[in-house]
């Protein structure tokens, strides 16, 4: 059963920038911030070689119509995700290596250590390791010291996997407290935490207070940075209804410049990629994704990078000011 710890719930905020916006004033005049995510889960994912009870049923190239198997393997699916660490992985990174950008990776700490090849060729091509969780499950009933250990465990884990200790992270599938709890985990690890991404409600990053700081001066608060993610450009949308409606990679790719047009005229935006081995590593789709790097690199004021850059700049330029989402000197 899900357990509510009312004193780490974080409230809703349905009011945001309001009308006049926000404009992030990125660096060197950039009109745009693009964050390039890979969702690293190859190897974390449901199987009954793990001791689970079945196979993976989600995010896999047969989609809804694959099904699962229950107590037997699913040589369907496991080798589905195998082809995501094989070969999409690699052929995601050429393409990043080709325009000489970085990009964070969204990386299951499991998935990581059958990977240690990988894992130090992220590292040496300078790409940020973001926390994504232990394994690739559900884990939205745990009780608040298995939460705290998950988290932890996680961040140790990719650490040794990858040398590198994660100071951003994105679980997605946490239970109501892991949003609030990451900041107190991260604090006793004697870790920062430069941002969540454990939000979908913005094209913007800001800030939020934390409940438990209210008691404390001001000048000892520190907040906690929200860098938001997306689902409506996420590769996934192959896989899942209401998607791109098609195995094709061309309606992808002309969702990706709509957005990326929009938030361009815009300006101060940021957007967001997300991307995965198994599903944009495939041929035809890595080619719309080429043909999007290639369009937004024809653009002036494009700045493609992290999101640790991305909350580094936005902590420099908009530092954490209690009651305020822009923050501010």
């Amino acid at each position: 059963m899900v357990h509510t710890e009312e004193s780490l719930q974080l409230p809703r905020d349905f009011e945001g920038f309001g009308e006049e916006s926000h404009d992030c004033e990125w660096p060197n005049g950039a009109r745009i911030a693009i964050s390039f995510i890979l969702n690293y889960e190859e190897g974390g994912e449901r199987n009954i070689a793990d001791g689970d009870e079945y196979s993976e049923p989600y995010l896999w190239e047969k989609g809804t119509s694959g099904g699962i198997k229950t107590g037997a393997r699913y040589l369907n699916a496991e080798q589905d995700f195998e082809y995501g660490s094989r070969v999409g992985c690699r052929r995601i990174m050429r393409l990043f290596k080709e325009f000489g950008w970085q990009i964070t990776i969204y990386a299951i700490a499991h998935a990581m250590e059958r990977s240690p090849k990988f894992a130090k060729a992220c590292i040496r091509e300078g790409h940020e390791i973001a926390a994504h969780g232990l394994r690739w499950l559900e884990f939205w009933d745990y009780s608040l010291e298995d939460d705290k250990k998950y988290i932890k465990d996680t961040c140790l884990a990719l650490k040794a996997a990858t040398g590198e200790m994660p100071v951003g992270f994105y679980f997605g599938r946490g239970t109501p407290q892991t949003h609030a709890l990451a900041p107190i985990v991260f604090k006793e690890m004697g870790t920062p935490l430069l941002y969540s991404s454990e939000c979908y409600n913005d094209d913007v990053p800001y800030w939020i207070d934390l409940l438990w700081e209210a008691e404390l001066p001001e000048a000892q608060r520190e907040g906690m940075l929200l860098v938001p993610y997306n689902y409506d450009c996420n590769d996934g949308k192959f896989h899942m209804a209401p998607g791109f409606m098609t195995s094709a990679g061309q309606t992808y790719e002309s969702y990706l410049e709509s957005t990326f047009d929009m938030l361009y005229r815009e300006g101060g935006k940021m957007m967001n990629v997300p991307m995965h081995s198994r599903i944009l590593g495939k041929p035809g789709r890595a080619e719309a994704l080429r043909n999007f790097l290639k369009y937004v690199s024809e653009k002036e004021g494009v700045w493609v990078t992290t999101r640790r850059d991305i909350a580094k700049h936005y902590r420099a330029k908009f530092p954490y000011k209690p009651g305020s989402r822009a923050g501010g000197a």
